[in-house]
């Protein structure tokens, strides 16, 4: 059996799989706000809840907003911010009394996709999150990608490709510099860009709401979206040039994306067309959570 558990900023989930990805047991709690330890403990007891109603042991990955560094095994980047500074893996196995295995949310979303998901065709899958923020993954071979750094495909934080003169040098990220595309790609960003154009103040849901009844500002800010999106694949595919893209997060329920993106991604690209597709997450919001027990595969 393997466990996986994601850890969010305003809950915790745990969920036990199979070997044929059949879930056994699932369970969350909201975030404990109480302190560090209390996270730890409560990851403890979600474990052992898990292999109750299992009734067996299992293997225990953990998806994080964040990533662990792999020299000193301390937490950073997470808005989770509980976790940052902390050796979160040496913490977990004392109080499992396992080895843990640990990876980035958008790297566990990647691994889920490839395992039994929208891209378990591919041998390279790149995962983006496009929800409250814009995160980024790549599995291989069904296996996360993390990188020399263990920061591989944190392109949240990478400058809006193309900048126009209007956008630049762009809003100030929450991480200190200015364009991320954390600000631009994302809930947020689409909610942060109409304020921008029209001075009011709208949810992205209701942003796209109005974009699908025609209201103008509403289609141009949904425009402007897709197109920085567009920009960020086609790098992407210039650099990485991955078999599948699979997208997750809150927007990446919005079908239009898919209908506009394609067409946007070859004009920026280097190259003569755009093939490589677009998919949606297959497990939605469990992909991160299934991702992280599938990080357990040898």
């Amino acid at each position: 059996m393997r466990i996986g558990i994601d850890w969010g900023g305003t809950k915790i989930e745990v969920i036990a799989l199979g070997d044929d990805g059949v879930v056994m047991a699932r369970h969350r709690v909201p975030t404990p706000k109480t302190g560090y330890e209390d996270c730890i403990l409560a990851v403890r007891d979600l474990v052992a809840e898990a292999e109750r109603t299992a009734d067996a042991t299992g293997t225990v990955g953990v998806g994080i907003p964040g990533s662990p560094n792999p020299r000193t095994g301390l937490v950073r980047n997470s808005n989770a911010v509980l976790i940052n500074g902390k050796p979160l893996g040496r913490d977990l196995e004392a109080a499992l009394g396992r080895p843990v295995r640990i990876a980035n949310d958008a790297n566990c979303l990647a691994v889920s996709e490839a395992v039994d998901g929208a891209g378990r065709d591919a041998r390279v899958v790149f995962g983006i999150i496009i929800g409250t923020g814009h995160g980024g993954g790549i599995a291989i071979e069904r296996k996360v990608h993390a990188g020399f750094q263990g920061i591989a495909a944190e392109i949240g934080h990478y400058p809006l490709p193309w900048m126009r003169p209007e956008e630049f040098p762009g809003h100030r990220c929450w991480c200190g510099k200015h364009g991320c595309l954390d600000m631009y790609a994302c809930g947020t960003g689409l909610e942060l860009d109409y304020l921008t154009a029209t001075g009011t103040e709208k949810r992205g849901a209701d942003i796209i709401a109005d974009m699908r009844a025609g209201e103008v500002a509403a289609v141009a800010a949904f425009d402007r979206f897709v197109d920085r999106l567009a920009r960020s694949l086609a790098l992407l595919t210039n650099i990485v040039d991955p078999d599948v893209f699979v997208l997750g997060g809150g927007l990446s329920n919005v079908d239009e994306v898919y209908d506009s993106l394609p067409g946007r991604i070859t004009g920026y690209l280097f190259g003569d067309s755009f093939a490589t597709p677009i998919r949606k997450a297959m497990h939605g919001d469990s992909s991160g959570v299934r991702g992280a027990a599938w990080l357990w595969q040898d």
